[in-house]
């Protein structure tokens, strides 16, 4: 098990930037792959971006490629997304998510068995 916490959201204007934290709690962080999800209001809980063991094994949902970056620091147990040129359709609750055995981060929220309790962006338009 690993508990996770996210920080760092806030309301910022279209194109500007944020940057999310989450700390995770526990020895075997660098054993999860990590993802990143976003639930806006009456829709379904997305993915966004992904790393694996690896900091090098990155992927992104086609929305944030080229804005977002996610990174890792398996020795500090934390895991970052760097938000720029944000949009307005960006607002949502942004979690992120541990994939316990998983070398690359899978796209489905099912297959993440630990999640923190979320984190508002507001982008304004």
């Amino acid at each position: 098990q690993v508990q996770l916490v996210e920080s760092g959201g806030g309301l910022v204007q279209a194109g500007g930037s944020l940057r999310l934290s989450c700390a995770a709690s526990g020895r075997t962080f660098s054993t999860y792959a990590m993802g990143w999800f976003r639930q806006a209001p009456e829709k379904e809980r997305e993915f966004v971006a992904g790393i694996g063991w690896s900091p090098s094994l990155t992927y992104y949902a086609d929305s944030v490629k080229g804005r977002f970056t996610i990174s890792r620091d398996n020795a500090k147990n934390t895991l970052s997304l760097q938000m720029n040129s944000l949009k307005a359709e960006d607002t949502a609750v942004y979690y992120c998510a541990a994939a316990l055995g998983r070398i690359t981060p899978p796209k489905g929220p099912r297959d993440y068995a630990n999640w923190g309790q979320g984190t508002q962006v507001t982008v304004s338009s």
